[in-house]
C-alpha cells in the first residue's frame, strides 16, 4: 500500500531497504522539534538487563529541514543533537544493520524480518509522551510476506503492512514486529483474542496442538490474576536449528525454540523439548502482569540511557520461574511426576553452583548488568541465578505459607498486584502483603532467603507437603567439580570451587585429552579420552588417583587427579512422592 502521510507529532517510516545487505532504512519526521533537538537510541531493552549498545548498528544519520540539509552533532555513543530551528518539521533518515537472530534486537534477510523498536526507533527527547506513528512498508523483494505486531493499526493492508500508532514512546518500542512468510493461528482466551505466528516451522509442525495448549496456559494465567490487562496478544516464535529464549512485552512476546521442540503431527506424547517450550510460553505470558506492569520501582519510568539497577529480579524473574511450570501442571499439560522432574532440575542447578554461598539472590539481581549476562569461567563460583534460586525462594515461601494455613503465595501475588495497582513495587510492599494475609512478619525469612547465602530449607518443607528429598549420586563431572564440553576431547568450561579438579590444577580452557593410571595388579597404561564416562572404562575398581593429560596453550601437562570415592559428598537431590493427596493439594490450588 502507498505510504500514508499524517499530521502526527512523531512519524516513523521503516523500509526493508535491502534484504541481502540486512539493512532497514528509517525516516523520522518530527512535526515540532525544539531548537537543538536531541535524539537517542536506547542502550538496552527492558527485560534483558545488559547494555547492548544498539547504536553501534546505526549508520548514515542525516537531517534536513525546509528542504535543506542541516548539521548533526554526536554527543555520546548513542545521543545526537540536531542544529535545527524550532516548530518547523524536521526529517531524520538513517539505516540500521540487522544481523542478530535473538529476541532482543533486529534481524533482516530474504527469509524473515524482525525488530524491536529499541534497535530501530530514535527517541525524541522531550516528546516521549506524544503520540507516535509507525509506517512499515513492504519489500518488493518479498511480496508474500506478512506482518505481526502488538501495535494498534490505523491503516494496514491484508498482509499487515501499513500505519500503526502508539500513545507514547514506551509502548512504541515495547511492540516488536515480525515479518515473513510465517504460519499464523489464533484463539480466544477468556474473551481476549490471541494470535500465534511461527517462523521457520518444518512440515511436521502441529500448529493446532500448539494453539490448544497455549490457550490452556493463557486461560489458567488470566484466571490466576483475575483479569487480562490487555485487549489482544501476539506470540511470535522463531524456530531455529538450535535456539531457546524469550522476551516479554505488554501485549506480545518474542520467542525462540529449536525445531525438535515443536509438537509434531501424529505424536501425542509431549517431548521434553516441547514441555520446555510450553514452560517458556507460560513464563513470558506471566510477565504480562509480573514485570511489564507490576515492576520494580527503580524501573518506573525506564531510563533508556543507562543501567536500571534493582535488587528485585528474584521476585520478577524468580517468582515467574516458579509459576511457569506450576501453572502448566494446573492447566493439565504435565502431571505431578513431570512437575517434580522439573523442580528437581532447578533445585540441583542451584545446589551445584558454589556461587550460591558467595552471592545472595538480591545481589544477583543488582549485578545482572555485569554478571548474569556476562558469564565467564568464574561465574558458577561467584554468582547464583536469580531465575533458579528466585524460583526456589518462591517455592519455600509458598510451602511455608501453606503449612501455616492462613494464605498461599497465589493470594500474596494478587495482593501485591492490588496494593501496587499493577505498577511500581518495592520489597516493603511484598512484606506488607505477607503480614496482612498471614498475620505475622516475614522479615526474617526474606532476610535469610533473599539477602543471605545459606541453603534454603526446601527439603524439609517439601517433606511436609508429601515429597521426599533424598541425596542422589552426582554425575561424574559434578563429582570432579567440572563443567565440560565433550567432542573429540574434553574441553573444560568451568572448574568449580573446592572440587577435586581445582585441587589438581585444572583451569577453564584446558583440553583434557587423556589419562594415565596404574595399580599393584595392573601395569601402567595411558588412554585417549573423548568423554568423561570413559574414565570408568579405563580405571580399575579401587583406583584413587590418576594422572590427567591436559593441553593448555599448546603445552602438555600432567595433573595428579584424585578420583571421587563411592561415598563422595553430594548436594544433588532426587524427589519422590510420599503423599499423593498432599502433593495434589499443593499443585492443584
Amino acid at each position: 500500500m502507498p505510504h500514508t502521510t499524517t499530521s502526527c507529532a512523531l512519524h516513523y517510516r521503516v523500509q526493508l531497504h535491502d534484504l541481502h545487505a540486512h539493512l532497514y532504512r528509517v525516516t523520522l519526521t518530527i512535526a515540532q522539534p525544539s531548537t537543538q533537538q536531541r535524539v537517542s537510541l536506547p542502550v538496552w531493552i527492558p527485560g534483558s538487563y545488559l547494555v547492548r549498545e544498539f547504536a553501534k548498528n546505526l549508520q548514515n544519520l542525516q537531517a534536513q529541514q525546509g528542504g535543506r540539509a542541516i548539521t548533526i552533532e554526536q554527543l555520546s555513543k548513542h545521543q545526537w543533537q540536531v542544529n535545527c530551528q524550532a516548530d518547523q518539521p524536521l526529517e531524520l533518515s538513517y539505516e540500521v544493520s540487522a544481523y542478530d537472530t535473538s529476541v532482543r534486537t533486529a534481524w533482516l534477510d530474504q527469509r524473515r524480518g524482525f525488530f524491536n523498536g529499541t534497535s530501530l526507533l530514535l527517541r525524541v527527547h522531550g516528546q516521549e509522551a506524544q503520540t507516535h506513528q509507525l509506517h512499515i512498508s513492504p519489500s518488493t523483494q518479498a511480496p508474500a510476506w506478512q506482518l505481526a505486531t502488538g501495535l494498534t493499526p490505523v491503516e494496514s493492508d491484508a498482509q499487515g503492512f501499513g500505519l500503526y500508532t502508539a500513545p507514547h514512546y514506551d509502548e512504541l518500542v515495547d511492540c516488536p514486529v515480525e515479518m515473513g512468510d510465517f504460519w499464523s493461528g489464533s484463539f480466544t482466551a477468556r474473551g481476549v483474542p490471541h494470535r500465534f505466528v511461527v517462523a521457520g516451522a518444518p512440515a511436521s509442525f502441529d500448529g493446532e496442538r500448539l494453539l490448544r495448549d497455549t490457550q490452556k496456559i493463557c486461560e489458567q494465567e488470566i484466571d490466576f490474576w483475575g483479569a487480562a490487562p490487555h485487549t489482544s496478544y501476539v506470540f511470535m516464535l522463531n524456530v531455529t536449528h538450535d535456539g531457546y529464549g524469550g522476551l516479554e512485552h505488554c501485549n506480545s512476546t518474542a520467542l525462540i525454540c529449536s525445531r525438535p521442540d515443536l509438537p509434531r503431527v501424529g505424536t501425542d506424547k509431549a517431548s521434553d523439548g516441547y514441555t520446555q517450550l510450553l514452560g517458556l510460553i507460560s513464563h513470558e505470558y506471566f510477565h504480562t502482569w509480573n514485570v511489564k506492569r507490576l515492576r520494580p520501582a527503580e524501573l518506573v519510568p525506564y531510563n533508556y540511557d543507562q543501567e536500571n539497577y534493582t535488587q528485585l529480579l528474584w521476585f520478577f524473574e524468580g517468582f515467574t520461574s516458579y509459576y511457569d511450570d506450576l501453572l502448566l501442571r494446573r492447566a493439565g499439560l504435565i502431571d505431578n511426576t513431570a512437575y517434580l522432574k522439573l523442580i528437581t532440575k532447578t533445585l540441583n542447578q542451584v545446589q551445584q553452583t558454589p556461587g550460591r554461598k558467595v552471592q545472595s539472590v538480591a545481589q544477583s539481581s543488582f549485578d545482572a548488568w555485569v554478571k548474569y549476562y556476562r558469564q565467564d569461567e568464574n561465574t558458577a563460583n561467584a554468582t547464583v541465578s536469580y531465575y533458579t534460586k528466585g524460583a526456589l525462594v518462591a517455592m519455600c515461601l509458598d510451602l511455608k505459607l501453606r503449612q501455616e494455613g492462613q494464605t498461599t503465595l497465589d493470594d500474596v501475588m494478587r495482593g501485591v498486584w492490588q496494593r501496587c495497582q499493577g505498577a511500581a513495587m518495592t520489597e516493603a510492599d511484598v512484606l506488607a502483603v505477607l503480614q496482612e494475609l498471614s498475620g505475622r512478619s516475614w522479615q526474617a525469612e526474606l532476610q535469610a532467603w533473599v539477602h543471605g547465602t545459606d541453603d534454603l530449607p526446601l527439603p524439609d518443607l517439601l517433606t511436609q507437603h508429601g515429597v521426599q528429598a533424598d541425596t542422589d549420586k552426582p554425575a561424574l563431572a559434578q563429582a570432579l567439580g567440572l563443567r565440560v564440553q565433550e567432542s573429540h576431547s574434553i574441553l573444560i568450561k568451568q572448574v568449580l570451587r573446592g572440587g577435586l579438579a581445582e585441587q589438581a590444577g585444572f583451569m577453564a580452557g584446558d583440553e583434557w585429552y587423556g589419562m594415565e593410571a596404574s595399580t599393584e595388579v595392573h601395569p601402567p597404561a595411558a588412554w585417549r579420552l573423548t568423554k568423561l564416562e570413559e574414565l570408568e572404562l579405563y580405571v580399575a575398581r579401587g583406583t584413587t588417583h590418576i594422572t590427567a593429560l591436559v593441553s593448555r596453550d599448546r603445552q602438555l601437562l600432567r595433573l595428579p587427579l584424585a578420583l571421587p570415592g563411592a561415598n563422595a559428598h553430594t548436594s544433588n537431590y532426587k524427589l519422590s512422592i510420599t503423599d499423593a493427596a498432599a502433593v495434589d493439594r499443593w499443585l492443584s490450588t
